[in-house]
């Protein structure tokens, strides 16, 4: 047989299974009066695409090496074409799939397809291009299994539990030290890594006085992609703190000063109505030239950025550059890195004349705030005797 005849009887196979229903006399219908099931009937017609395949590789093979050869990616295109295009079922094992920002449709399901997920693009991008409305996909990171069935994959990709991400939660007036080990911890990156990033200080655009990023990694809850290097880690909370600085009015220019006051405010005072009272303590200081005396500021200089209480040794000790006892002024720079709530208090201050306050009850947080020395000297009095009745507070 000629390669052209070849090519006409492998037309003609096509054809005869190409042939509609119509031209049978069989009422379509006639599966109800015959008591079969729809499911038979399909069954047995399902077997006319092998047959018809079969016969066209029986008749190249005949026809030797050299006509395979010229048919065999057409034959291999219709034998695929009688094979299901996605996968049944859930899948199995796991294997991690990124959505990134900007995605689209068709972007998801190359990288489904490419990660082994689903069977083929075909498979999940037709099911989207039949959903109403159309899925929204978060950018993330997403677990999922392989060889899932498109609609399987679907699901898990719209599942928030499918997500994978590295949560941190910073909380307010953490110093950088803390936030980085937070970090490390919620990340699983090494803390030298993170460390190395946030010593590379002029990279983020903070303040050309800052020395560290002490101040400007704001608290708040972060989730990070699996994967997320150390140094992007890093800018996105000193961006987030320029989203926050931005928002209550702050100038570039007047960010060291408004963050370096609103981290001592943060780490002074106690509950939120007594932030504004705070600030205007120190600014009414810093008016009349009058020390801080911030036992936060000191602490902080000693390294021991989780207390605000000292000895009279630490606060006398004027090699301490965070020293407001014997330093005046406000301190070289941020103790803590401050939230909403201090940099608006630092911003807003209350209206007083208080020169003195003092956190009496370290359980309640609740503070006494005055003018006189004397009233002060009372107020000191109180949190004393408050320590006595509670020994090993930690404060």
């Amino acid at each position: 047989m000629s390669r052209r005849e070849a090519r006409l009887a492998a037309q003609t196979a096509a054809q005869t299974d190409a042939e509609p229903a119509a031209a049978s006399t069989e009422s379509p219908f006639a599966w109800q009066l015959e008591g079969r099931a729809p499911r038979e009937r399909r069954k047995k017609r399902s077997f006319k695409g092998l047959w018809v395949t079969l016969i066209i590789v029986a008749i190249l093979g005949g026809l030797g090496g050299t006509a395979y050869g010229i048919f065999q990616p057409q034959v291999a295109k219709l034998i695929a074409s009688f094979e299901p295009n996605d996968y049944k079922g859930s899948g199995s094992g796991s294997v991690v799939v990124t959505i990134n920002s900007g995605d689209i449709g068709s972007d998801i399901a190359t990288t489904l397809q490419k990660a082994g997920v689903t069977k083929t693009f075909t498979a999940f991008y037709s099911l989207l291009l039949a959903q109403n409305p159309a899925p929204v996909f978060q950018p993330g990171a997403y677990k999922l299994a392989k060889g899932m069935s498109a609609q399987a994959a679907l699901t898990a990709l719209e599942n928030p539990a499918s997500k994978v991400s590295a949560k941190a939660v910073i909380p307010e007036g953490t110093a950088e030290t803390g936030v980085l080990a937070i970090l490390a911890k919620a990340t699983k990156l090494p803390l030298a890594d993170l460390q190395a990033a946030a010593a590379n200080v002029s990279s983020y655009g903070v303040p050309v006085e800052a020395k560290t990023l002490e101040g400007f990694l704001f608290p708040a809850t972060y989730e990070f992609t699996p994967g997320t290097s150390a140094q992007v880690v890093i800018k996105t909370l000193v961006d987030r703190s320029f989203t926050a600085l931005d928002a209550a009015g702050v100038a570039p220019a007047d960010r060291w000063k408004t963050v370096v006051l609103a981290s001592l405010v943060q780490r002074e005072a106690g509950l939120a109505p007594d932030y504004p009272k705070v600030s205007r303590v120190f600014l009414n200081r810093l008016a009349i030239g009058m020390l801080l005396q911030s036992d936060a500021t000191v602490a902080y200089g000693t390294g021991h950025t989780n207390i605000v209480t000292t000895t009279n040794a630490e606060r006398s000790d004027a090699s301490n550059p965070y020293n407001t006892y014997v330093h005046p002024g406000l301190p070289p720079g941020p103790i803590s890195n401050p939230g909403d709530l201090a940099i608006n208090a630092a911003l807003h201050p209350a209206d007083g004349t208080w020169l003195y306050f003092v956190t009496w009850n370290l359980k309640t947080g609740e503070t006494i705030f005055s003018t006189t020395i004397a009233e002060h000297n009372a107020a000191v009095a109180k949190w004393q005797q408050w320590m006595k009745d509670n020994p090993g507070y930690g404060g």
